[in-house]
């Protein structure tokens, strides 16, 4: 497979200008180690690269203080530093003693606010940029928006051919439940945590209630929570806050959820093939779940992205709040290239007061549907989606 340019890679050199150190964060097999490689070739200064999943080079940062006071690279590149979250403690005092922007380069497979002591030991030392698996801007004239949503992002998944796609993701959920949560919390309960899972995916797009899902595994509310916050710090699940308005309405204050890889949400729905999908009960949610993905990858830096729902049943799917003086953009995903508004639309769209409505669709002309609702293909948005919210 060619690499693909990434978008990330633009926030990145401008983090590397702003920060000492730079946090690429992200799932496994995403491409962090490739855009990290990618950034050493262009390096003219010296560089040493560390990989935790190394045995040599975890021992090598056994001893945190002697390690770092060894290096004075002009780059330094740590990958998968979750395994070693010490490190993050012995930075601050390399970093305050050299203050070169851009001199460390971590790469982790967990959230920022899983890595807690980087949080709490780099304040203002570190900016941290997401690398999620490809999006469809990113690979479009490579592959189709069809291929992309049934095999989902990864590249190693995308590359292969539906057969050994489906082979590599199993894999990969196993290598995840396996290795990767007991690495980054040593006390969860695997087995449950893998019978959460397909419970998530046949609740994919669907307002969270933890009480069900708990009833469901015969665990307590609190603990399917600390599940589902795991889940979403190692970017498998996003959960999507609710919009509040001034409105007088009752609204629903539960997160909706979503498998954020629609190819890790197919495997565990049992969908292979293309028709399979076309077929499967979870068509229209997965597609819903694909869209809001792919848009939430390519907003700008402080949009904040929600959905809203009425205990009456107004909803509309997406609401955008950028970070500057303008105001919400709503969006509602509607699988039909002819769409129509429900009334609940109308609704949500008159108690969100958003400047713009988009209703996106697989494959629809640009058109103008009257009372500020724009219908868009995907493709479209995704191109017009950054300049509207002042990227």
């Amino acid at each position: 497979m060619k690499l693909l340019p990434r978008d990330a890679s633009r926030l990145v050199a401008r983090y590397r200008r702003i920060f000492p150190a730079v946090g690429l964060v992200g799932p496994r097999q995403s491409g962090k180690t490739t855009l990290a490689r990618q950034i050493i070739g262009t390096t003219s200064g010296s560089v040493a690269y560390f990989d935790l999943e190394r045995q040599a080079d975890f021992a090598a940062t056994a001893e945190v203080d002697l390690f770092l006071d060894g290096l004075d690279h002009d780059l330094v590149v740590i990958d998968e530093v979750q395994r070693r979250p010490e490190l993050f403690v012995g930075l601050r005092s390399a970093i305050d003693a050299d203050r070169r922007e851009g001199r460390f380069l971590l790469l982790g497979s967990a959230s920022p606010e899983l890595l807690r002591d980087s949080s709490e030991s780099l304040a203002g030392r570190i900016g941290y940029v997401e690398l999620p698996p490809l999006n469809l801007r990113e690979v479009l004239g490579s592959y189709d928006r069809t291929t992309h949503w049934r095999r989902g992002g990864f590249p190693n998944s995308l590359r292969l051919d539906d057969e050994d796609s489906t082979i590599w993701r199993e894999n990969f959920v196993r290598t995840y439940l396996e290795r990767d949560v007991r690495e980054l919390r040593p006390n969860i309960d695997a087995g449950a945590l893998a019978r959460l899972l397909p419970m998530l995916a046949h609740v994919h797009a669907q307002t969270l209630n933890y009480s069900q899902l708990a009833k469901s595994l015969s665990l307590s509310s609190p603990t399917v929570k600390r599940y589902v916050d795991l889940l979403e710090a190692s970017f498998f699940v996003r959960t999507l806050p609710p919009y509040f308005t001034n409105a007088r309405k009752r609204l629903v204050k539960s997160p909706k959820l979503y498998v954020r890889d629609s190819g890790l949400l197919h495997n565990l729905l049992g969908v292979a093939t293309q028709a399979q999908l076309l077929r499967h009960p979870q068509l229209g949610a997965s597609w819903e779940g694909y869209v809001i993905e792919q848009l939430c990858q390519i907003l700008p830096p402080g949009t904040q992205p929600f959905g809203f729902r009425t205990a009456d049943g107004a909803e509309i799917d997406l609401v955008l709040l950028p970070r500057g003086p303008g105001g919400p953009v709503a969006i509602e995903i509607k699988l039909s290239d002819a769409p129509s508004l429900s009334r609940g639309n109308y609704e949500a769209i008159a108690a969100v007061a958003p400047e713009v409505t988009y209703v996106v669709t697989p494959g629809a002309r640009p058109t103008a549907r009257g009372q500020g609702v724009l219908l868009r293909s995907l493709e479209d948005l995704l191109a017009e989606l950054p300049e509207r919210l002042g990227a």
